[in-house]
């Protein structure tokens, strides 16, 4: 092929990869949104789904964990903060102390189930009960501490089932359910609440708690009581919209003051009736009450 030919083709083929990247003629802007886990499967269904509304916009996301997305919003290197757990005041004042100001956004509502093998027959477990099976001195190691034998389960030695310590879930169980105390030496940590789910659903000595959207069919949710012998509340979309699930918790979205430009318009329609329909089709309660036919 003739060098000037050559040299023809590498000029068409840049000037059509320069307008693909400038969607035509208009520079293609980036958000980018990390955090947490939990969040993380709704966050990519919303950024997807935005690219129908506005195709100039990318929303890049990422999960690793709610603290690795506030340390993020912190470092100034992401424009939202996805968090399964509130801010914590130390954060708010190394964000501010590095010109940072973070400023919360609820976008919707999780009961945080607990999970068991399909083969359980446990059906109900108390606040009470879960802190004997999670904390730090707590006295609960078999089954049979709970009344039940397990099938399959060899020595019916209860596996417990945790998540890392940068994740928001692991820190709002750790406040509603362990009263602040430190968990015990020995839980499996998984990185991901599906990974919590999957090891559940493999492992019939296994209990672990994880969102509610990450239920399957092959797996079973407790009925959840506060106090033990009191009446249970089971998770659902309907319990952690008006409250009477014992551990459910809103979602949040942080960002760097009041947002503006395409991250406010984003923040909008994640808000607006098509955005929460989307939270309410991935397995969580919406934050507004949505009209989604």
């Amino acid at each position: 092929m003739p060098k000037r030919t050559r040299l023809s083709i590498l000029l068409l083929l840049a000037s059509a990869a320069l307008v693909t990247a400038c969607g035509g003629g208009e520079q293609r802007q980036v958000i980018q949104n990390k955090g947490s886990d939990t969040l993380v499967n709704v966050a990519q269904a919303w950024a997807e789904a935005y690219q129908t509304v506005n195709p100039v916009v990318v929303v890049a996301v990422s999960g690793g964990g709610s603290g690795t997305g506030i340390a993020a919003l912190i470092n100034g290197t992401v424009d939202i903060a996805n968090a399964s757990r509130a801010i914590k005041d130390k954060e708010t004042k190394l964000a501010k102390d590095n010109g940072q100001d973070p400023v919360k956004h609820v976008v919707g509502f999780d009961a945080l189930a607990v999970y068991l093998h399909g083969d359980n027959p446990l059906d109900e477990i108390s606040i009470e009960q879960l802190a004997e099976i999670y904390a730090d001195g707590g006295t609960y190691l078999n089954w049979g501490d709970l009344g039940v034998e397990v099938p399959g389960c060899q020595d019916q030695e209860i596996v417990v089932v945790s998540r890392q310590n940068n994740s928001g879930t692991y820190a709002y169980f750790r406040e509603a359910v362990l009263g602040d105390k430190d968990f015990k030496l020995g839980t499996r940590d998984m990185h991901g609440s599906k990974d919590v789910v999957d090891l559940v659903e493999k492992t019939p000595c296994a209990i672990g708690y994880s969102g509610l959207a990450y239920a399957t069919d092959h797996i079973k949710m407790a009925c959840v009581a506060q106090e033990t012998g009191g009446s249970c509340t089971n998770p659902s979309v309907a319990t952690a919209v008006d409250g009477s699930y014992p551990i459910a918790r809103p979602l949040f979205m942080y960002t760097n003051g009041e947002p503006t430009g395409v991250v406010g318009d984003y923040m909008n329609w994640i808000k607006s009736n098509e955005g929460q329909c989307i939270i309410l089709e991935k397995g969580y309660a919406p934050a507004i009450e949505a009209n989604c036919g």
